[in-house]
């Protein structure tokens, strides 16, 4: 009975480590098909935690595959989910899983949601381009935002309404030519409902990136390019840390509104997606962080293309996110999937 005892006592543990596996594949819908789906889950995250990956345009994407950075995982390259595929692999020997979200809020959120509930993930990573409506800033510089905030959701308030807010948005004060009333009045701006765990729901503005993950951040050295293979920008792009970024559901080209984005907000960057990103992983209490090049400048810009310039603020963005899971890594010891076999 005696040298029973140790393997009784270890029974709580194996269960519960069993529990913990199956957890992520049990979360999977009962439908046809899925079965094959719930094994490659359980294999994939066998190997242990992973930092989740994010990118939303194809060219973001692109960059990735382009780079050699990312090894996929021999045993399960990747797993296709609701439409999307998950690649397994690593990243300088650190476990990742990264899946390309597309474009605005919803698909967004839904594939971090995905990596959340679905796979053993430790932290998300996003990374991308950005429009910028700060001057200060140059293309293919990559901005490691603090805060972000979704600006695209709006109280559209009836004409002569009284002001509410000091950062509403009047119609009024930008006709051409100047003066008079405008029939779409004023735009206030709303908080976001932010559901977390412990807590109750709290209305915000402003979301944090993870403060430790952003410490870390500040202290990396990355040597951005200044080139591609259309043309090299007149200086070499720099790392920027601490300001503030907007994600709205629209493409940003417009002068006017760039300018009262950033003196209104402060906001440095804009994009479709960030907010969404750290609203999703910050609910559960994940660690989360941005990486943005810019590659245009929110329709500030009278001659630059976007379009060529979406490959190197890709690239730039990417430069700086590999470092970070890199960095990660070393302080975690995460272990290579490459030693994995099973």
């Amino acid at each position: 009975m005696a040298m029973e005892l140790p393997s009784l006592k270890m029974a709580p543990v194996l269960l519960l480590c069993f529990l913990q596996l199956a957890r992520s594949s049990m979360a999977l819908p009962a439908l046809p098909g899925m079965d094959r789906v719930r094994w490659q889950v359980d294999r994939a995250n066998r190997r242990g935690p992973s930092i989740g990956l994010v990118m939303s345009y194809i060219d973001e994407d692109t960059a990735l595959q382009a780079s050699g950075y990312f090894s996929p995982w021999s045993v399960q390259p990747f797993i296709d989910l609701y439409g999307r595929r998950f690649h397994i692999g690593s990243i300088r020997g650190v476990n990742v899983v990264y899946a390309l979200t597309g474009q605005r809020r919803l698909n967004a959120a839904v594939t971090v949601q995905t990596l959340l509930d679905i796979f053993s993930v430790s932290g998300i990573v996003h990374y991308g381009t950005a429009g910028s409506s700060n001057d200060s800033m140059s293309f293919g510089d990559v901005s490691v935002p603090k805060l972000v905030a979704y600006t695209g959701a709006w109280t559209w308030k009836k004409f002569k309404s009284l002001k509410e807010s000091p950062t509403e948005l009047s119609f009024a004060q930008y006709n051409v030519p100047n003066g008079g009333d405008n029939l779409l009045g004023s735009l206030k701006y709303r908080n976001e409902e932010l559901y977390s765990v412990g807590k109750p729901m709290e209305e915000v503005f402003w979301l944090p990136v993870d403060s430790a993950w952003f410490k870390i951040a500040e202290g990396l050295k990355v040597n951005l390019e200044r080139c591609n293979d259309t043309f090299c920008l007149p200086k070499t792009p720099q790392v920027v840390h601490g300001l503030k970024g907007a994600s709205a559901d629209m493409f940003l080209d417009n002068a006017e509104y760039r300018n009262f984005l950033f003196r209104e907000f402060g906001v440095s960057t804009i994009d479709e997606e960030s907010a969404a990103v750290v609203m999703t992983a910050t609910s559960p209490g994940v660690p989360v962080i941005v990486f943005r090049g810019v590659s245009d400048l929110a329709g500030g810009e009278p001659t630059w293309s976007s379009t060529s310039l979406m490959n190197l603020a890709s690239i730039n963005a990417l430069k700086v996110a590999v470092e970070f899971i890199a960095t990660i890594g070393r302080q975690k010891s995460t272990p290579s999937v490459q030693s994995s076999n099973n």
